[in-house]
């Protein structure tokens, strides 16, 4: 379990505005230049090692704030104020001949056996401070305190909740294609913190975080690599259980909004059909009935009211939307190829997807009727996207060419900012 941490809001600063609209960040649009953001190197009060966790931290805001495309960071070399002196008097003027929009400065201190972290962020130009937050964890958290800050930062000019502070589960997958190894993996989402958490003995795929973010459940193809089956693991417990064992073979689960039961599809007999197990009975109930069509990668709507899925029964795979109480789906999907791998945005405004037209890959998205399609990514091979939690990035599967190493990539939703996630080496099927 991640550690916690606490956090006390720092008073606004009585400090002159100007005529200026306040910094903001319109992250909806495509065409934007990444505001220019001077994040001074915090202080760590000449103690040796408080300064050197201090440059730690002030390097992940900075990667962080890069690394998503909104922000470019003002050369440190630049700087014409210490973090200590921006923290009590920032001199604006001075700031803005650097074109700095935005201007940070952090305080470390020790509150006991403790880390104390104290951090503003400044609009230079309406002179004013915009958050500030005083952090207190363990000092072996440093990491996610840096994370926590930059969340902050992201979360007052953009006004959409950051992303940093998160965790990603993946299948990691190494060795040759003939006995290939995948291992179900975990780690923060930048990379670090990396763990995994089962042996590679057997296969397994499609790992999904449940609401709470403390069960995964996931795909075990078994010993003998034909019997695939739904297991949860307990992150709490670091125990992995199976949901049982039925005729008939249980893919693509997907935890209900709620966290109460698991949508899935299960093939019987040449047909799959969508079904929902209750975790506290283990009961399966039936919800598409078909002779011949094939139904799977169920997805609920955030608020547990639709559900997003995969038909062929209109003679390739497209995308269905039907009521979670029942009834028949609708087809919203009508571009050329074939689709797969639906996944609804936490904000519930758009439905991701995989589209493979002739021979390329695509990741895509499109509203919850359909309309507004638009590809974000083409490859070789595209698969398995996957939200932030604000609903501002998608994750997935992308292998270059046909003997590239498979790895995970991330793009915002405006296709304008796509760059490589960090693993120890091949992974796919990642969840944020």
């Amino acid at each position: 379990m991640m550690k916690k941490i606490f956090f006390t809001v720092l008073p606004i600063l009585s400090l002159t505005f100007s005529a200026q609209a306040e910094l903001r960040i319109d992250i909806t649009e495509g065409t934007f230049k990444p505001v220019p953001i001077a994040i001074t190197p915090f202080d760590g009060g000449g103690d040796p090692q408080l300064t050197k966790v201090a440059q730690d931290i002030t390097q992940v805001i900075m990667s962080d704030l890069e690394g998503c495309g909104l922000f470019k960071i003002v050369d440190p070399n630049a700087h014409i104020q210490s973090a200590r002196d921006v923290m009590t008097h920032p001199r604006f003027p001075d700031w803005k001949i650097l074109n700095a929009e935005a201007l940070v400065g952090g305080l470390l201190a020790r509150n006991g056996g403790n880390l104390q972290v104290d951090f503003r962020l400044f609009d230079v130009f309406t002179e004013s401070q915009l958050t500030g937050l005083s952090i207190g964890s363990d000092a072996s958290n440093w990491r996610r305190v840096a994370h926590q800050i930059a969340d902050a930062i992201y979360e007052r000019i953009t006004g959409d909740k950051g992303y940093f502070d998160t965790r990603i589960v993946y299948i990691a997958e190494s060795g040759p294609e003939v006995g290939r190894k995948y291992r179900l993996a975990i780690m923060d989402y930048d990379g670090f913190n990396h763990q995994y958490i089962s042996s590679g003995h057997t296969r397994v795929l499609t790992p999904r975080f449940s609401p709470d973010r403390t069960k995964i459940a996931y795909v075990d193809f078994g010993k003998n690599d034909k019997s695939p089956n739904l297991h949860i693991h307990d992150l709490t417990t670091g125990q992995a259980q199976s949901l049982g064992s039925v005729e008939g073979q249980r893919m693509s689960p997907r935890f209900s909004p709620n966290g109460d039961h698991i949508i899935l599809s299960s093939a019987k007999g040449g047909v799959t059909c969508l079904y929902k197990m209750d975790l506290s009975s283990r009961k399966l109930e039936k919800l598409t009935s078909s002779s011949s069509a094939i139904d799977v990668s169920p997805c609920y709507s955030p608020d547990g009211t639709k559900i997003v899925y995969i038909s062929d029964r209109g003679g390739t795979n497209q995308i269905y939307v039907r009521d979670a109480a029942g009834g028949e789906g609708t087809r919203i999907s009508f571009s050329q190829g074939r689709y797969d791998n639906p996944v609804w945005s936490p904000r519930g405004d758009l439905i991701a997807f995989t589209r493979q037209n002739a021979g390329t890959f695509y990741i895509g998205v499109m509203r919850p009727d359909g309309s507004g399609e638009r590809m974000l990514d083409s490859g070789y091979l595209l698969e398995g996207p996957t939200w932030s939690p604000n609903g501002r990035q998608i994750m997935y599967t992308c292998q270059p060419t046909s003997r590239g190493k498979v790895g995970l990539s991330a793009i915002d939703i405006v296709g304008f900012h796509k760059k490589k996630v960090n693993t120890p080496g091949e992974g796919s099927y990642p969840t944020w």
